[in-house]
């Protein structure tokens, strides 16, 4: 047993009936785990999928991803099969148009034509190519498991059962850009890019079994996508405690605040701490921000920063090494999760198990993972920036209050959200599934 799970202690709920299911005699599943999209440095998708597959595989499960572009990093003892879509936002080119031999069938003419109307293909399209691949291997696995796919081709019959993981309801992103939209154009496109919403909440409400990464999102998907309560599975999702450790070595910047954001997304609450840098630094002149994210060239964030001159005093870092990202995080007096909403929030517990000190807001289930404010975190209300800046500016001038909170929040995240323990919750909902279809088929097989 590893110092994680012997520091979580007794285990309830979901997390218990995991543990239970982890026993010597229990065979080994083979597990297609499906990703459309799989990239590890951009967004928390790719992240689940290359750390879940992982320890899926270390407890001794098959794991194959099935994936599209941008393909995901897996890491040894777990197979990809590439499902290639046309690849239609790849960086340098995005809204590309393909050459003509590029096009192989009718589900490339389906997302050709969706992004030249402005909407996102890319669930639905990827659907459909799983569907018909695991249709042609038949009997190969023992369970399906879509990470947030939700597209009609997972409907009906895949040759084993489907676990469904929702992270949140992307119905939350499409409300904040609504409501951030300013223009009539700018709403109109922002309704066209979100209209493959529409078909995850039908397909959702289908769907027997959804696993679930925080009681937020659990509550989120039952209001949103209408999916009854008694289906929703809560498995908490974690860092990689090995990677994302202390280390007394890396020289601690003083006033560095540091964040991972997506620059002009409004639900990642950005610009809200731009503006609270600004008042901050009228009483710390060497407060300054590093974003772990790509540099918006115009936009809100971008106004913001030229508005209050802080050119100088913020940095964009992006295609950093996993080890320099974790000395950045080592190295910053705060790390700060300044989001209006999060499904889970892994830059959160990934800072904590550095250690490092954290300024978080309530948004979402953020709380579930920060903990209690002034125990193992310092908390604000999502968009407020006076009191984030007042939380950020009592940290920085406290080194007591940040090495006891970095210290707790540690600790947290080992007792609670490490992803062994999510492998192992997952893997029983899992064997529930197999058991359920198993039932199914005994029952229709009576007389």
């Amino acid at each position: 047993m590893t110092a994680e799970a012997i520091q979580a202690g007794p285990q309830t709920g979901d997390a218990a009936r995991g543990e239970a299911g982890a026993g010597d005699g229990d065979r080994p599943l083979r597990i297609a785990l499906l990703s459309y999209k799989g990239n590890p440095f951009c967004g928390g998708q790719g992240v689940y999928v290359r750390h879940l597959s992982r320890e899926l595989a270390r407890l001794g499960h098959h794991v194959e991803v099935l994936g599209a572009q941008p393909y995901p990093v897996l890491d040894e003892g777990v197979a990809l099969t590439e499902l290639p879509s046309l690849d239609l936002y790849r960086s340098p080119d995005p809204f590309r148009t393909p050459r003509r031999e590029e096009f192989r069938d009718w589900i490339d003419a389906v997302e050709f034509a969706t992004m030249r109307t402005g909407g996102f293909p890319e669930p639905l399209t990827f659907s459909l190519r799983a569907k018909r691949h695991l249709a042609a291997r038949r009997g190969e696995f023992d369970v399906v498991h879509d990470n947030q796919t939700l597209g009609y081709g997972l409907l009906g019959d895949l040759g084993a059962p489907l676990v469904t993981t929702i992270h949140h309801p992307i119905t939350v992103d499409r409300q904040l850009d609504l409501d951030a939209a300013d223009t009539r154009l700018k709403n109109l496109s922002v309704r066209r890019w979100y209209g493959f919403t529409r078909m995850q909440k039908r397909v959702a409400r289908r769907l027997p079994s959804v696993l679930t990464v925080s009681g937020s999102s659990q509550a989120e998907i039952v209001e949103h996508l209408g999916v009854r309560r008694e289906r929703i599975h809560v498995v908490h999702i974690g860092a990689d405690t090995q990677l994302w450790s202390p280390d007394p070595s890396v020289a601690e910047v003083p006033g560095r605040i540091v964040t991972t954001s997506s620059a002009d997304v409004p639900l990642k609450g950005l610009v809200h701490l731009v503006e609270a840098l600004a008042k901050l630094r009228a009483e710390r002149p060497d407060a300054h921000l590093v974003v772990v994210g790509k540099r918006a060239e115009d936009g809100p964030v971008a106004r913001a920063i030229e508005q209050y001159g802080l050119q100088g005093a913020i940095e964009f870092v992006k295609g950093i090494t996993d080890q320099e990202l974790v000395d950045l995080v080592r190295g910053a007096q705060i790390a700060c999760v300044p989001s209006l909403y999060e499904g889970f929030s892994l830059p959160a517990a990934e800072a904590m198990a550095t250690g490092t000190p954290l300024v978080a807001t309530t948004g979402g289930a953020i709380p579930e993972v920060a903990g209690p404010d002034g125990e193992t975190c310092l908390a604000v209300p999502p968009g407020d920036a006076d009191a984030l800046a007042g939380q950020l500016g009592r940290l920085l001038g406290d080194a007591d209050l940040r090495s006891r909170l970095g210290a707790a929040g540690r600790a947290r995240v080992l007792a609670r959200f490490t992803w062994k323990q999510a492998a192992i919750g997952t893997a029983e909902l899992y064997r529930e599934a197999v058991a359920a279809q198993a039932a199914v088929r005994r029952g229709s097989l009576k007389p």
